[in-house]
């Protein structure tokens, strides 16, 4: 009799204190070469602790001068993001805008808007962000050479924007 994977899986606890949850270890899911656009930058993947795969929900925070993402929009995720500490400048297509602690953006996907938020302050800025987690989503990022693809198993593929591969 073959094991049932879903009885392996550890149970989710009840809550966490956000804070106490470990950063992410990676760096960056993209290519080496964008690494220093998002140095300063910590995640704490609170979702993951959950096992949610409906969406993702990450506590982040932003040294100064660090960034949240390149500059992107997506195809097929909608995005949130609600400021908790700090006065970060919020980037899109539509200009630059500084929030403050209780702003909050949004954006459709396939709008077309490239957002991302900068720490341009001396103070630590942080956030929740909040985003669907579909898969076959593309993320084009204007400023730079780089597209990004969902597969359909959820793993993320970075190309270049002729398509070849870092």
């Amino acid at each position: 009799m073959k094991p049932d994977p879903a009885a392996a899986q550890p149970t989710p606890p009840p809550y966490v204190r956000a804070g106490e949850v470990p950063r992410r270890q990676a760096a960056s899911v993209y290519p080496k070469a964008f690494w220093p656009k998002v140095a300063g930058r910590n995640k704490r993947q609170l979702g993951n602790v959950f096992g949610l795969e409906n969406f993702g929900v990450n506590l982040t925070s932003l040294e100064p001068g660090a960034e949240t993402a390149l500059r992107h929009c997506h195809s097929l995720q909608d995005e949130f993001v609600y400021v908790l500490e700090g006065t970060p400048t919020l980037i899109t297509d539509a200009g630059e805008f500084e929030l403050a602690p209780g702003d909050c953006a949004g954006f459709k996907a396939a709008t077309g808007n490239a957002h991302h938020l900068v720490n341009r302050s001396d103070q630590l800025v942080t956030l929740l962000e909040i985003g669907n987690r579909t898969k076959g989503c593309r993320a084009e990022y204007p400023d730079d050479d780089i597209l990004m693809h969902v597969e359909a198993d959820g793993r993320l593929r970075f190309t270049r924007k002729d398509g070849s591969s870092y």
